[in-house]
């Protein structure tokens, strides 16, 4: 299994309005922490700007109870398709994998928005687990903006 691409997709719907998570997310990912404190420490930006193509950003999260550091490239946006996505340079992550990107995509059917994320990453060993508790993270993530909006 060790080295084969993989890939984990969740979807969520968002009352809240896709646009408004798609801005957060692309414009305004600093904002996140103080929208969801428990989940992101901190969004401190590294290189270049918020929302452009190239720039590095550092978050600091909590996965499963501990802290954890991930260093990202934004590394393609697309306002059109409402889509950005993250490539994973340094952090916890890569302990366990590698090549690992991360999409966040908002598409809206039949009136209502939702929020797919997609993980793509390889297993550094075939005995690692595959991300699933970054992928349950993000749906609760998606689920606490959504409530803070509403709040």
């Amino acid at each position: 299994m060790a080295g084969l691409p993989c890939k984990l997709i969740a979807q969520v719907a968002f009352k809240a309005g896709g646009d408004v998570f798609h801005h957060l997310f692309s414009k305004k990912p600093q904002h996140l922490a103080k929208v969801t404190p428990g989940k992101i420490q901190a969004c401190d930006l590294h290189q270049g700007n918020y929302g452009t193509h190239g720039s590095i950003i550092q978050w600091k999260y909590t996965l499963d109870g501990k802290e954890q550091i991930a260093k990202q490239l934004l590394h393609d946006i697309d306002e059109t398709k409402k889509q950005i996505k993250f490539k994973m340079l340094e952090g916890d992550m890569l302990e366990l994998y590698k090549n690992m990107v991360i999409t966040i995509h908002v598409e809206t059917k039949g009136g209502v928005d939702f929020i797919t994320w997609t993980v793509d990453y390889e297993l550094i060993n075939a005995d690692n687990p595959h991300p699933f508790s970054l992928l349950n993270w993000a749906i609760e993530f998606t689920k606490e903006i959504e409530a803070h909006i509403f709040g």
